[in-house]
């Protein structure tokens, strides 16, 4: 694999490696090592990331998850960065572009932003590019509960994306990296400008996204 999202898995595993297995993240309730388990069951036990979509699963989901967090730290991490297993689909590129450019981005920032001080990343052109393609497929169900009319605005020379119709209106404007933060829910570690009715500016910032 030779993808934008392959390199920042291999960031992802590095910063796994440099903060260490206890580390905090943006993901409530989860350590470094359960954020490196979650990659590692969706990626190669789907029976077991089954819960995170359908609710009675979950309890399922948990126990696997942390049958795969007990996993000694490097092996886990080594596991990580080697991605998928090899019968995988998501070891060809398109699909990996698919699948995995937002996970990995957004997952490496929860281990970065954690902690202040913390300044965005200059990301390279191609994932700028793999991020808004992704960000254009999947925003209108990340963003199906938004409390009004969602408008995302990059500043890096990308396209507008309209997430979702409605009146009042709220602009998001950022770079394309911090736009996909924000609508997956790290509002409050994304850099953005947002513009709207005072109302709905405030219900944006507070909003619950996700599938």
């Amino acid at each position: 694999m030779s993808t934008a999202a392959h390199d920042e898995r291999v960031c992802f595993s590095d910063t796994l490696l440099d903060v260490g297995p206890e580390a905090a993240t943006l993901c409530e309730g989860w350590n470094a090592r359960d954020l490196a388990a979650h990659v590692v069951m969706r990626e190669r036990r789907p029976d077991g990331a089954a819960g995170v979509l359908i609710r009675p699963l979950a309890g399922y989901t948990d126990k696997v998850q942390s049958q795969i967090a007990a996993t000694e730290w490097t092996e886990l991490v080594d596991t990580v960065r080697d991605g998928p297993p090899r019968w995988s689909p998501m070891r060809f590129d398109p699909l990996d572009r698919a699948a995995n450019t937002i996970e990995f981005f957004v997952h490496h920032e929860d281990l970065r932003r954690v902690t202040e001080p913390w300044e965005p990343r200059e990301l390279p052109g191609e994932l700028v590019d793999d991020l808004h393609v992704a960000l254009g497929r999947a925003v209108k169900l990340t963003a199906r509960k938004a409390p009004a009319g969602l408008v995302l605005e990059p500043t890096d020379g990308r396209g507008t994306i309209v997430a979702k119709k409605g009146e009042p209106s709220v602009t998001v404007r950022g770079a394309v990296g911090e736009l996909v933060m924000f609508v997956y829910g790290r509002q409050d570690h994304a850099r953005v400008d947002l513009e709207g009715e005072p109302a709905a500016v405030e219900a944006m910032r507070n909003a619950s996204f996700g599938v």
